[in-house]
């Protein structure tokens, strides 16, 4: 099969180098043809090791979030990102905001800017679902909840000391709709409190929440 065919099949995936390499495996120096389909454009790299079918061969990409998993390491989408994902938030947003157990760390690429923020253990590990994005693409991005908490948790200068500091800055500064975080998991919520980063921060949301 044409190497041309090969990639448009996998547009809409991210390609590691692995998978490139077993792609190519017929070559006698699968590496070498990697250089040649890079200097071609037909492959765009995304960072060392992890590319995309270049634009030459194929219109389609993998959706950001994918892309975002892929990059970094254990990672899942939040903040901004989910916010806008699950239409919670009006503002577009330019850069996929992801957290992760590693280092805090940026990623600036031809495709787009892709940030990631370190949350301990055990507390990253919840809220988090596997969602599908479009066919043959799923991706890990916390659920609502877990995407706003984290937004405040993570987001220097912000301690939420009374429900009046929780409304204003969900309502006014995110600029969330009432009904739609009236609607939110407290339980959920609640449940992460003792493992949370600005544990008072999120007591504050979810005593806000009650009253809505």
């Amino acid at each position: 099969m044409d190497v041309r065919v090969k990639l448009n099949n996998l547009a809409n995936q991210p390609l590691t180098h692995q998978l490139l390499a077993d792609l190519l495996k017929e070559y006698k120096r699968p590496n070498d043809k990697i250089l040649s389909l890079k200097a071609n454009n037909f492959i765009e790299p995304v960072k060392k090791g992890l590319y995309v079918v270049g634009q030459s061969v194929s219109s389609e990409r993998p959706e950001n979030a994918l892309i975002a998993n892929h990059i970094l390491g254990p990672s899942y989408v939040s903040m901004e990102s989910a916010l806008s994902y699950y239409g919670l938030i009006p503002e577009k947003v330019f850069a996929v905001t992801s957290m992760t157990t590693k280092a805090s760390r940026q990623f600036k690429t031809k495709i787009g800017l892709y940030t990631y923020t370190k949350l301990p253990l055990p507390y990253y590990a919840f809220g988090i679902n596997t969602v599908s994005l479009s066919k043959n693409q799923n991706a890990m991005l916390a659920n609502p909840e877990k995407a706003l908490c984290d937004k405040i948790t993570t987001t220097a200068g912000i301690t939420l000391r009374s429900q009046s500091a929780a409304k204003d800055y969900v309502f006014g500064n995110l600029r969330m709709e009432e009904s739609e975080v009236a609607n939110f998991n407290l339980t959920a919520i609640s449940s992460w409190l003792k493992y949370s980063p600005k544990q008072e921060s999120l007591e504050m949301l979810i005593k806000m929440i009650e009253r809505l």
